[in-house]
């Protein structure tokens, strides 16, 4: 088994944190190498962000925040890796974040490359630093060499790996990997992983982050209808095929994007014979 880490995302209210407490229990004997803890647009969970890093940690996980530059300032980045070093993170996942809708202001940083140089400048080896890549292409890039180039920028620029968005079609994975070895990256790039907990879910994250479902998986959770047990089996065989796929070739691990629930990733994993 390659290693497993685990992504969530900050709970808003008393309750999401004690539920998230609860996944985290059922979670422990997946044993992950690292939880990340994403930022929020433009930052807007930072607080919230430190705060479920802190509490993983208090459990016994290595936990990694998410921290995305877009719309922030050099000193607004400063003040956030002050914050993280001073309470002993070592461990940063870089991103560019969403772009502001309409007139708002982009602010110092234009890419993810410029964060990570920055956090580099500023910190030296201190964090070790993984960021996005995009198997399928970037919604935003003008095209499949753009992106790519795009990618190793952030690579040459002190990122120590990769996270990629969620797939289904494991043959763009190894594509992109092979392309990005070609053009000179050797760092790891860990391959997303989303569980299937509904079919309408699914669809409405895929389209706001352009992964594609395949047709054939579409049509299948279409026929199922409201039929929730059908989906959560059939979706538990598709992932973890592909998982196993993905193992198989020598994947250098499994980033699980869990939606702060625990039993289809912790399902998967016992598939996969990893707890």
């Amino acid at each position: 088994m390659p290693a497993i880490s685990l992504e969530f995302y900050p709970p808003r209210t008393p309750e999401g944190v004690a539920k998230l407490a609860g996944t985290r229990a059922a979670l422990r004997s997946v044993q992950p190498a690292f939880c990340s803890v994403t930022f929020g647009a433009g930052g807007s969970t930072r607080e919230g962000t430190l705060a479920t890093v802190m509490d993983f940690r208090a459990d016994g996980f290595d936990a990694a925040p998410h921290l995305s530059c877009i719309g922030a300032t050099r000193d607004n980045i400063r003040a956030v890796l002050d914050q993280y070093r001073a309470a002993g993170i070592r461990h940063i996942v870089a991103l560019r974040g969403d772009l502001p809708s309409g007139t708002g202001a982009i602010g110092d940083f234009r890419y993810a490359n410029d964060l990570v140089a920055f956090i580099r400048a500023e910190t030296g080896d201190w964090f070790h630093i993984d960021v996005a890549a995009y198997p399928e292409v970037h919604p935003q890039a003008k095209s499949p060499g753009d992106d790519l180039a795009r990618f190793k920028a952030k690579v040459d620029a002190g990122a120590n790996g990769a996270i990629t968005q969620y797939f289904f079609n494991d043959e763009a994975y190894w594509a992109f990997v092979d392309a990005a070895t070609k053009a000179g990256v050797g760092v790891p790039i860990v391959p997303g992983i989303m569980p299937i907990a509904s079919a309408s879910g699914l669809a409405r994250f895929s389209d706001n982050c352009g992964a594609e479902i395949p047709r054939w998986i579409r049509r299948r959770l279409e026929g199922f209808g409201d039929d929730a047990k059908s989906i959560r089996a059939f979706g538990l065989d598709v992932v973890t095929a592909l998982c196993e796929r993905l193992v198989a070739r020598g994947a250098p691990g499994l980033h699980f994007y869990t939606l702060n629930q625990a039993a289809l990733t912790a399902e998967i994993v016992r598939r996969l014979g990893g707890s």
